[in-house]
C-alpha cells in the first residue's frame, strides 16, 4: 500500500513539473508595448523610426527643395550602424526609417542598394525572356537627391542588480551631390533596469 501511495506522488511530482515548464504562447497586438530586458527592442525602433522622421519631414530642407525644383526631394537610406553594446538588428530599423519615409508623401523614396541590383537583374532577364511590350527599359531609374545614414550608440552602467542603459540614435540627412548635411536629429533612450533576485 505505503508502494503505491509513494508511486502515485512520483507521478503527481512529475506531472507537475511538466506542467510548469510547458511553454504558454499568447498573441498580443504589435504595438503593446513589453519590456522583458531593457535591451533595445521592437518597441524603440519603431518608437525611434516614427519619431525622427516626423522631426525631419517638418525641417525646412523639404521646402527648400521642393519650391527651387517644383517636385519633392528623392531620398535613398544609406548605412546605419550599429556601435552600441548589443546585437540589433538594423535592418528592421532600417525598414521602419523607410516606412515613415514613404507613407509621409512628402518625398520620393527609392529602393535599396541591393533591392536595385535584383532589380536591374529583373529587367535583363525580361530583355532576353519576355515580350517585348512589356518589356521595362533600362536607364529610366530616379536617382535619389538626399541620403539618410545614421548610427545607434549606447552607454551602460551597472552594479549589484541595478543597471542603466543609454542609446542615442543619430541621423544625418546629406546633399548627394554637394555632400551637403541638410538636416540633423537624434533620439535619446534611457533605460533603468532592477533585477529583485538573480543579478545580470
Amino acid at each position: 500500500m505505503k508502494r503505491t501511495i509513494r508511486y502515485l506522488l512520483s507521478v503527481i511530482c512529475v506531472v507537475g513539473a511538466l506542467s510548469a515548464c510547458a511553454t504558454s504562447v499568447t498573441r498580443v497586438s504589435p504595438d503593446k508595448i513589453i519590456d522583458l530586458s531593457g535591451r533595445w527592442n521592437d518597441t524603440d525602433s519603431r518608437l525611434v523610426a516614427e519619431e525622427m522622421m516626423k522631426e525631419a519631414l517638418i525641417r525646412p530642407w523639404i521646402d527648400n527643395f521642393s519650391s527651387k525644383n517644383n517636385k519633392p526631394p528623392t531620398v535613398i537610406v544609406g548605412s546605419i550602424l550599429n556601435r552600441s553594446h548589443e546585437h540589433i538588428n538594423v535592418q528592421t530599423f532600417t525598414k521602419d526609417l523607410e516606412r515613415e519615409l514613404t507613407n509621409s508623401g512628402r518625398v520620393r523614396f527609392v529602393a535599396s542598394k541591393s533591392e536595385r541590383e535584383e532589380l536591374r537583374q529583373e529587367r535583363e532577364e525580361q530583355m532576353e525572356h519576355s515580350r517585348k511590350d512589356t518589356v521595362k527599359a533600362p536607364g529610366r531609374e530616379i536617382g535619389a537627391d538626399y541620403m539618410l545614414k545614421g548610427s545607434i550608440n549606447s552607454i551602460q552602467d551597472e552594479e549589484g542588480g541595478r543597471k542603466v542603459v543609454y542609446f542615442q540614435v543619430t541621423l544625418e540627412m546629406i546633399d548627394i551631390e554637394s555632400n551637403i548635411k541638410v538636416w540633423f536629429g537624434d533620439k535619446k533612450i534611457k533605460k533603468f533596469i532592477k533585477k529583485r533576485r538573480f543579478g545580470f
